[in-house]
């Protein structure tokens, strides 16, 4: 999705991989760790291949530096369907997932309420996994969930402060999503379910960025958004609450490999929970305009970020 060269030693990752899944196609029963030498070039700590992921596994890469505990990373490495099994093979020792979605695939036919917990789904994801050697770490208060978003001058004319407020309008509004928005339970199918939305018209956009400046330039009103999307925190875009629950907790979430827990003991789980701990929605929607529209450079806004929370000391 970045568009950027990958460094060669994901090629041979991304290799073992591609053998990972075709062996879980055409042999039968649960792969395990076993015979697999153990790791020797430190904690394999890897992303999805979007920007938040990257910031995110960076975060978490540095703060376990900080304790002493070595990182080898794998940024931007790939979809879901490429770093889960990564993980469950033992290729990755730490992902940052989001609980609903990391549930939801994982396990596609279980269902999953809007007003279930976070905790609630933790249980239920790490429970998932308990056969695939990987624990579930304790959420962060942040989450990045689909939301609704119109700019504010629609806002203060249609007085939308929730997604129930757009009932009314809706036959005469325009949405933008993505394209396989129509056939997703927490898109435009949950929104008429849940909510009883019917929009007039719904045009299809590949990007986040072509999806906000469809809203801003008035070729859509209302527009499907990931709520710690960065272009929130200007000021000039209104997320529309979630009211009646579509959308399940997407916290996020530290997955862990159970070797790399043995090997380094409490302070692995000790450091990645410290910085689950403060990190809030506020946070990530700042570390995300920074990063996506101002253009920051990753590893240097990580470190602003565990510096201003106190989980690293200022350089010098």
């Amino acid at each position: 999705m970045t568009g950027r060269r990958r460094p060669l030693r994901l090629v041979g990752v991304l290799a073992c991989v591609l053998v990972v899944l075709v062996l879980a196609c055409t042999a039968p029963g649960p792969a395990t760790h076993a015979g697999r030498p153990p790791a020797t070039d430190g904690v394999v700590v890897a992303s999805f291949n979007f920007l938040e992921s990257e910031l995110l596994a960076e975060i978490y890469a540095q703060a376990l530096e900080h304790v002493g505990i070595p990182v080898r990373r794998e940024l931007d490495l790939g979809p879901r369907e490429l770093v889960r099994p990564a993980l469950h093979q033992g290729l990755v020792d730490v992902v940052p997932e989001y609980l609903g979605t990391a549930l939801a695939a994982f396990a596609p036919t279980a269902p999953i309420a809007g007003s279930q917990s976070p905790e609630e789904l933790r249980r239920r994801l790490a429970s998932a996994f308990a056969g695939w050697n990987v624990e579930v770490l304790a959420p962060a208060a942040a989450q990045n969930q689909n939301g609704l978003v119109v700019t504010q001058p629609t806002a203060n004319r249609l007085r939308l402060r929730t997604t129930s407020d757009l009932v009314p309008a809706a036959p005469r509004l325009t949405l933008g999503g993505p394209a396989e928005c129509p056939d997703r339970p927490y898109c435009l199918t949950g929104l008429a379910h849940v909510y009883g939305l019917r929009f007039g018209r719904f045009l299809p956009f590949d990007t986040e960025s072509q999806r906000a400046a469809a809203v801003v330039q008035h070729v859509v009103d209302v527009v499907v958004l990931f709520t710690t999307d960065g272009r929130l925190a200007a000021g000039d875009l209104v997320l529309l609450a979630d009211d009646r629950h579509l959308q399940p907790a997407e916290n996020v979430v530290p997955m862990v490999s159970a070797r790399a827990v043995a090997r380094y003991g409490p302070r692995l789980a000790a450091a990645l929970d410290a910085v689950s701990a403060k990190l809030t929605q506020q946070n990530l929607i700042f570390l995300n305009w920074r990063v996506a529209v101002a253009g920051k450079d990753v590893a240097a806004e990580a470190r602003g970020w565990l510096i201003r929370r106190g989980l690293v000391p200022m350089p010098g």
